[in-house]
């Protein structure tokens, strides 16, 4: 990697994270945030800040079409990289399922999905998947989600920016588990 820091990406084993389990964080919920093609370093970055702010266990993405951890997603984090460990997976969708094997609810966040996050039951443990922008979910990691929401907009934009999303889906989490929903 270029620059100074000696960031560390994890390449845990997805086993590791299971439901119930904690990893030392003081407000750490039972969350994982998985990223399905997006490239952007600025936007794992943005994701990255956002999974520490509302108690996300771990980022997870894909090994290839994936946006590095470089100096420029380490400087978007704002320090979050120290917090929240990025695990890349040979497969996404297998790791998924994987995940679900363990306990963990799947949702991929979907523009087209007739159900919204704010009428989905987030309570237990939860992964929720991002796809590219533009491109959305790869259709095999979206078959290997449980259920597909949106995040419903009364604007005059259809979509936000990848990260913005995960931020607004994550704080919905953090607010439902933070009030025992």
């Amino acid at each position: 990697m270029s620059g100074s820091h000696a960031w560390h990406v994890a390449y845990a084993d997805v086993l590791k994270l299971r439901a119930g389990g904690a990893n030392g964080a003081a407000r750490e919920l039972q969350l994982i945030i998985a990223l399905d093609g997006v490239t952007d370093p600025h936007n794992l970055g943005a994701i990255l800040r956002s999974a520490a702010a509302f108690g996300a266990r771990a980022v997870l993405c894909g090994k290839d079409r994936s946006a590095p951890l470089n100096d420029a997603a380490v400087r978007a984090s704002a320090g979050a990289v120290a917090h929240v460990p990025v695990i890349r997976v040979t497969n996404l969708a297998r790791a998924l399922q994987q995940l679900q094997k363990r306990g963990f609810w799947v949702y991929g966040m979907a523009a087209e999905a007739p159900q919204s996050i704010y009428e989905t039951d987030l309570a237990g443990p939860v992964v929720l998947t991002f796809g590219a922008e533009g491109a959305g979910l790869r259709a095999g990691v979206g078959r290997a989600c449980d259920g597909l929401v949106s995040l419903p907009m009364a604007g005059r934009i259809a979509s936000l920016n990848v990260s913005v999303t995960a931020g607004i889906a994550a704080a919905e989490f953090c607010r439902r588990s933070l009030a025992g929903k």
